[in-house]
């Protein structure tokens, strides 16, 4: 018997999708059946795409929150908007689901006609929108694959910054690296691809794999390896103040930190706080609390 398999790639995330409107902005019935549609264009984009090869079960797929918030209709089919953007991967042996990323671009411009419909093609540029959002997915895929296994998602992150070599003709904000003071996309996946920044991708496989997936086994060396994994920041602050990407790192895991070291002792904890403040400085009154 000759047995012939086909094998399907799965779509890899499972994103819930929401557009919103500015509550100040005036919103005519029309405007709101187009962000209706809007919504229901930019799930079906990430959701039934196929952002590489590997094959996914439905219990394996990444779990992620795209929030598109309008902030203004310069004129009709234009928009400006903020788009936030969560994702969070599961922690072994629990129903804990830990944040990976959190972050807001403000940069957010496109156009969008009724029946519109949003296609993704590699090496090529077709709307504003389109490439956002892709690049959101490929960031989305690194920082999960990064937390599984060390550099696991560089591949991804290569593709979101091929996606922000080919925009940079397209006319839209946050692609280039002279916008808003190294906070936008440019600088996001620019930081995660440098040889500076792999102490943070260290961090990332490191807290995850060594730290959390351990907890359930053995807490006391889970939150040693953790704190171990968040030192690796140090070198990298040290050398790049105020990076986008460990800014939003720390801050996206404060609460999560918080709760990981409720019950460890005062020492730990106090070295541990000292880390985050020096790293953060701006939110030191936030890591006080975990003591």
């Amino acid at each position: 018997m000759l047995l012939i398999s086909v094998v399907s790639h799965s779509q890899e995330l499972n994103c819930q999708v929401t557009v919103t409107s500015d509550p100040a902005l005036d919103v005519t019935t029309t405007e709101k059946e187009i962000f209706e549609e809007l919504e229901r264009t930019i799930f079906e984009l990430i959701n039934n795409t196929a952002w590489s090869k590997d094959k996914f079960e439905v219990e394996e797929k990444i779990n992620c929150i795209m929030m598109l918030s309008i902030v203004d209709v310069p004129s009709p089919g234009r928009f400006k908007a903020t788009l936030q953007v969560q994702v969070t991967r599961p922690v072994f042996n629990t129903t804990y689901n830990s944040p990976l990323f959190n972050f807001l671009d403000k940069d957010i411009e496109f156009s969008f006609e009724r029946n519109a419909i949003l296609v993704y093609a590699p090496n090529q540029f077709r709307d504003n929108l389109t490439a956002i959002l892709a690049f959101y997915a490929y960031m989305i895929m690194g920082y999960d694959y990064d937390s599984f296994a060390l550099e696991g998602g560089t591949r991804f992150f290569n593709k979101a910054q091929e996606i922000v070599v080919l925009a940079q003709s397209g006319g839209g904000s946050g692609w280039r690296s002279n916008e808003r003071g190294r906070t936008n996309r440019y600088w996001l996946v620019d930081n995660a691809l440098q040889e500076l920044f792999r102490p943070l991708r260290a961090c990332f496989y490191e807290y995850h794999r060594l730290g959390l997936d351990q907890m359930f086994d053995n807490q006391e060396k889970a939150r040693t390896n953790i704190y171990n994994a968040l030192q690796n920041l140090t070198s990298v602050n040290n050398a790049r103040p105020n990076s986008v990407n460990v800014m939003n790192y720390v801050q996206t895991k404060q609460r999560e930190i918080k709760g990981l070291f409720e019950d460890a002792e005062t020492k730990q904890k106090t070295d541990l706080v000292n880390l985050l403040k020096r790293i953060d400085p701006a939110n030191a009154s936030k890591y006080q609390e975990i003591l």
